[in-house]
């Protein structure tokens, strides 16, 4: 089955993204060895750190989000049940050891 060369083109370009990156001399030689040593490309360890590093930073955001929302919430509603929340907590904990 032959494709018209425009379809591929697009399913090149399209798939993966080239890019170019400064690094330090030793940042770089610390990814070769990396690379190496896991037994992949430099292009895939720094695919790899980049997914990594995303992730966590997501996480920090979901955080901050979740937070915004508990700024908007009315605390005080929930002080009569607070003591009983805490006499519970520390009946369940009385025995744990620290």
């Amino acid at each position: 089955m032959k494709f018209p060369i425009d379809i591929l083109l697009y399913l090149c370009y399209t798939v993966n993204m080239k890019t170019a990156i400064s690094l330090s001399n030793v940042l770089y030689e610390e990814a070769e060895k990396t690379a190496s040593y896991m037994g992949i490309k430099r292009s895939r360890l720094f695919a790899i750190a980049l997914e990594e590093f995303i992730i966590r930073h997501n996480g920090n955001m979901i955080t901050e989000k979740i937070n915004e929302i508990y700024e908007k919430i009315d605390q005080t509603e929930f002080e009569p049940n607070l003591n009983v929340i805490l006499d519970s907590q520390r009946d369940a904990t009385k025995n744990d050891t620290w």
